[in-house]
C-alpha cells in the first residue's frame, strides 16, 4: 500500500512542481516526494523521525485543518520552525483520513495549481481507507491484547500473552519488565496532544529496543512500555532505557501547556509475559511516588523506593487519615521549624549517625547536638528510643507522600 501512495504523491508533485508530504489523520508521515526546495525545521524533522511534534500539531489544528473540507492555508510560526503551508485534507464519506502538505514559502500556490491535487483526492482517499482499515484493525487487536495482559482478572492475561507470543509480537520465553511514562499535569485532564506526545516517546524508545521485541500502550494519563529482559540485560541497562524514555518524553511534551514534569516508573522483572501486570503496577506506583517525592525522579525504580513500597499499598483515603506522631505534627505545623525537620529526616535517614548527619548538613557536631535537643524538646520525644525513631521516620515519609512535608 505505501508504494501505491508513493506513486500518487509523486504524480501530484510532478503535476504541481512542488514537494508533497502525505500524513495520516494523526499527522504521522506516511510518504513524501523528492525535495529540491529548501526545507523548514518541521519538514526536516518529520522526514527524519516520521513524526510531527505535538505543539506543531496543536498549532496547525488550531487553524481548522481537522474540520476543513477543502484546502487550508496556514501561516508561518518562527518559534516552531514552520514556514507557510497549504494543507489539503483527505476524506472518505466525511471521515478524515489524512493530509497533503505543501510548503508555500512565498504564498504563490494558486487555486489553479490546487486543481490537480483536489482531482486526485478520491484516489488518495480510497488508498488511505484501505490502509487505515487494515492497519487500525491490527493495531486495535494488539492494543486490546496488551490491555488484557494488564487486566486484574487472573484468567485474562494468560490468554492475551499466548496471543501476543503466537503472533510474534514479543520476544519468546523472555522475562519482562514494565516501564510507565508519566507526565505531571497542572490540570487533571490530559488531551489528545499529550497522548500523542506519550506515544511518540514510547515508539522512539521501542525502536531502539528493536522490532517486535517490546510492546507499548497509551492509557488515560500515562504510557506503558513492556521490555524483554535477557541474560545480557542488567539493572543498569534497564535504568538507562528508563532514562532514555524520560528524555524522549521530555522532548515530546516541550511546548505543551500544563505539563510541569515528566517521570518514569520502573517495575521489577517478571519471569513471563503473562505475569507482567505485577511489574506494571509497581512501575505505576513508583511513578506516583515520584509525583509527590521529586528526589525519587525523573526515573523512580520500585526496587529502590524503600519504605515507600509499603506505603503505596495504602489508598489515598487511608494515607490522608493516617495520624502522625503528635510531636512531628507540631513540628511540621511550625513554619519556623523547617531546618529542624530537615535535620531530623537526615538524622533518621542516616540511621542516627551523628558524624554522617553533620557532614551531610554541613554542620558542626555541637550545632547538630543543639538541633537534636531542640527537636526532642518540641516533639516531646527521646531520639535514643528505637520505637520513637521509627514513628518519627515513618511519619516523615508519610508526610512527604501526602504532600504535608
Amino acid at each position: 500500500m505505501p508504494s501505491e501512495l508513493q506513486r500518487l504523491v509523486d504524480a501530484v508533485a510532478e503535476r504541481t512542481g512542488r514537494a508533497v508530504v502525505l500524513e495520516d489523520h494523526r499527522q504521522r508521515m506516511i510518504v513524501y516526494s523528492q525535495h529540491d526546495d529548501p526545507l523548514d525545521r518541521v519538514r526536516s524533522e518529520s522526514i527524519l523521525s516520521r513524526r510531527t511534534r505535538p505543539e506543531v500539531v496543536a498549532w496547525l489544528r488550531g487553524h481548522g485543518i481537522a474540520s476543513a473540507t477543502g484546502p487550508v492555508r496556514t501561516p508561518a510560526r518562527k518559534e516552531l520552525g514552520l514556514l507557510p503551508r497549504v494543507c489539503v485534507p483527505i476524506r472518505h464519506q466525511g471521515l478524515l483520513l489524512g493530509f497533503l502538505w505543501f510548503v508555500d514559502r512565498d504564498a504563490s500556490m494558486s487555486d489553479e495549481e490546487l486543481g490537480p491535487v483536489t482531482a486526485s483526492l478520491d484516489r488518495f482517499a480510497l488508498a488511505l481507507y484501505r490502509e487505515n482499515l487494515a492497519g487500525e484493525l491490527a493495531s486495535n487487536r494488539v492494543a486490546e491484547a496488551i490491555r488484557n495482559l494488564l487486566s486484574s482478572d487472573p484468567d485474562v492475561p494468560l490468554h492475551a500473552a499466548q496471543e501476543l507470543l503466537a503472533e510474534g509480537r514479543f520476544a519468546q520465553d523472555a522475562p519482562v519488565v514494565a516501564l510507565v511514562a508519566r507526565p505531571v499535569l497542572a490540570a487533571d485532564r490530559p488531551d489528545e496532544y499529550l497522548r500523542l506526545a506519550i506515544e511518540q516517546a514510547l515508539v522512539a524508545v521501542r525502536r531502539g529496543v528493536g522490532g517486535h521485541a517490546a510492546l507499548h500502550l497509551v492509557r488515560f494519563d500515562h504510557g506503558v512500555l513492556l521490555v524483554p529482559v535477557g541474560e545480557a540485560t542488567t539493572s543498569t541497562s534497564v535504568r538507562a532505557l528508563a532514562q532514555a524514555l524520560a528524555e524522549e518524553l521530555d522532548r515530546a511534551v516541550q511546548g505543551l501547556a500544563g505539563v510541569t514534569d515528566v517521570l518514569v516508573g520502573v517495575g521489577t522483572p517478571r519471569a513471563e509475559l503473562a505475569t507482567v501486570r505485577g511489574s506494571y503496577e509497581e512501575a505505576r506506583q513508583a511513578a506516583e511516588v515520584a509525583v509527590h517525592l521529586p528526589v525519587a525522579g525523573p526515573v523512580a525504580e520500585w526496587a529502590r523506593l524503600g519504605v515507600y513500597r509499603a506505603l503505596t499499598h495504602l489508598s489515598a483515603e487511608q494515607l490522608a487519615a493516617t495520624t502522625l506522631h503528635p510531636g512531628l505534627e507540631r513540628l511540621l505545623a511550625d513554619a519556623r521549624a523547617t531546618a529542624l525537620v530537615d535535620t531530623l529526616e537526615t538524622f533518621l535517614d542516616l540511621a542516627g549517625n551523628v558524624q554522617s548527619t553533620a557532614r551531610a548538613l554541613s554542620l558542626h557536631r555541637t550545632s547538630l547536638y543543639h538541633r537534636l535537643g531542640r527537636i526532642e524538646q518540641l516533639c516531646d520525644t527521646d531520639l535514643r528510643d528505637g520505637n520513637e525513631r521509627l514513628a518519627l521516620h515513618l511519619g516523615l515519609k508519610l508526610a512527604r507522600l501526602t504532600g504535608r512535608r
